[in-house]
Order: C-alpha cells, then structure tokens, then sequence
C-alpha cells in the first residue's frame, strides 16, 4: 500500500511529534506546581486561621486593650475620640444631608 520508504518517514515524524508531547507534558506539569505554590499557602493559612479563630475571637479584646493602652495612653486622644466620634460623624452627615436639599432644584 505505502512505499517502505514512506513508512519509515512518517515513523521518524511519529517518534519526533512523541518526544515534543512528553517534553510540553512536562513543561505544562512544572508549570502547573509553580502555579499552584501560592494556593497551597493560601490553603495552609485558611486552615490555619479555621483552627485558630475562636481563639482570635476569645483574644481579640484583650488585645485591643493592650494595644491601646500601650500606643494611645500617651496620646490621650482615644477616650474623647470614642466619646464624642459619634456625636461628631452624625452632625456632619447631618450638614451633609441638609446641604443636598438646599442645594436641590426648587420646586415652583
């Protein structure tokens, strides 16, 4: 049917198109690890926050207290900034919420 000549062309060519599907397979699996390097960390980190968030929660509040003893005691700007922060924030959303109606079309 084919020439013997011919046949041992095409399985030259056969043996040449193997070789350059195994070295682009492995190319594609190197590739595909160093992709996924950074989502085995991230996977790593959410398990490790899973298991370390009801304590997170339980710590949460003494640490901010330390925290701000430790940074804001020599400030002495945290009490009155908790005291009067939402008395403050509320009259200049206030202002702003008057202002755009003052500034609205006027209805005739």
């Amino acid at each position: 049917m084919y020439p013997q000549r011919e046949l041992i062309r095409l399985a030259a060519h056969k043996a040449v198109l193997r070789r350059d599907i195994a070295r682009r397979r492995s190319q594609c699996a190197e590739a595909a690890v160093r992709v996924s390097r950074p989502l085995e960390w991230l996977d790593r980190l959410v398990a490790f926050w899973r298991k370390l968030s009801p304590l997170a929660a339980v710590a949460a509040v003494p640490l901010g207290l330390f925290v701000s003893r430790t940074f804001f005691s020599r400030l002495k700007i945290l009490g009155p900034l908790l005291r009067w922060g939402p008395l403050l924030f509320n009259a200049v959303r206030g202002l702003g919420a008057l202002a755009k109606t003052r500034s609205g079309p006027a209805e005739s």
